[in-house]
């Protein structure tokens, strides 16, 4: 019915119901209340589509890199070396391992947190966890699948000029993710979301849980990194907090309803770079702890503590020009009339 950019073998009709009659579903004047257990289910479940879909462009992508060879290496000196041995090469592999393994790790957080808003021993407990779910669902949904757009993108760009071969099939992943981000409501729905409701429907509260915690696990860094791993995600809580309270400041201010909303897509952004170098932080901390006792593949674990090194070089130094982003104000997005954009 419609040519789609990618998801050739997903079909779109139009159905029509004549003489229909409905049944309510749930308790009166709850709908929306009612809508939205269903939604957050459906747009974590897109999140999950894009890390499936990043994953699969690494693994193609890690494949042609050892199977292509071109010039020498710069570690062994081999000639004709394969591709994966060029430092920009091995960069984007990592780089790409590392934010598939960061959105993974949101997901899997997000379930986690709708299960325990259901299961904790207490209110209490309840109360907190559906506060961390809730915080988390338009991350999960938004982040990750950013991050399938972009690991699909650099896949691409692994294969070079192959990469716009279709027989290669990294186009492929490209095409078919860059539909995630407007499913279920589009990324800069689920950022209004998180700055419009989410956020401070507590008071702030969830999200000033999180810092806290974040904030502990930076602290117990100290035990496998010095210097720039443990200052990288330093900084980049300290841009989170400062973040957070701003838009909690402006949120109390009516006239500044344009100033939040022009931050939100900054916000979800930099909470997700953020949130994702945290919990590969704690699996760092768990892989050291498991090698400390001999337990597990030592190789595997070393690997898990240098993800999280390359994910802090490469993704939380930006923390600082997210948070700049937040702070624009929509005044001068209003500056950006149509003559300014036509011209």
């Amino acid at each position: 019915v419609e040519h789609k950019l990618g998801i050739h073998a997903s079909p779109t009709c139009v159905m029509s119901y004549e003489g229909a009659t409905a049944e309510l579903v749930g308790r009166p004047n709850e709908g929306l209340a009612h809508m939205f257990v269903m939604m957050n289910a459906a747009r974590l479940a897109v999140g999950v589509e894009g890390v499936g879909i990043a994953e699969r462009a690494y693994q193609h992508a890690l494949a042609y890199g050892q199977e292509r060879r071109q010039g020498r290496s710069v570690w062994t000196g081999e000639m004709n070396a394969p591709i994966i041995d060029h430092p920009d090469v091995r960069r984007m592999l990592s780089v790409m391992k590392a934010k598939v393994a960061a959105a993974r790790a949101i997901c899997l957080s997000t379930a986690v947190a709708a299960d325990l808003a259901r299961t904790a021993a207490n209110d209490e407990d309840r109360l907190r966890w559906k506060g961390r779910e809730d915080l988390f669902v338009p991350i999960a949904k938004a982040w990750s699948t950013d991050v399938g757009c972009e690991v699909a993108s650099l896949g691409v760009q692994v294969h070079g000029g192959m990469g716009f071969i279709e027989e290669t099939g990294a186009a492929q992943y490209y095409r078919d993710a860059r539909i995630a981000p407007i499913y279920e409501g589009t990324n800069g729905v689920q950022a209004m979301d998180l700055v419009g409701r989410k956020l401070s429907q507590d008071g702030g509260a969830a999200a000033k849980a999180l810092i806290t915690d974040m904030k502990a696990t930076c602290g117990e860094l100290n035990r496998l990194y010095s210097g720039k791993p443990v200052e990288r995600l330093a900084n980049a809580i300290e841009a989170v907090e400062d973040a957070t309270l701003w838009l909690l400041d402006a949120k109390a201010e009516p006239a500044r309803a344009a100033d939040v909303l022009a931050a939100a897509d900054a916000y979800l952004k930099l909470m997700g770079d953020v949130i994702g170098g945290w919990l590969l932080a704690k699996g760092a901390l768990a892989a050291k702890a498991q090698m400390e006792t001999g337990e597990g593949d030592a190789a595997w674990l070393q690997g898990r503590m240098d993800l999280y090194e390359v994910y802090a070089a490469n993704v939380l130094g930006h923390a600082s020009s997210r948070l700049a982003a937040v702070g624009q104000g929509g005044a001068l997005l209003q500056r950006m009339t149509l003559d300014v954009l036509s011209a």
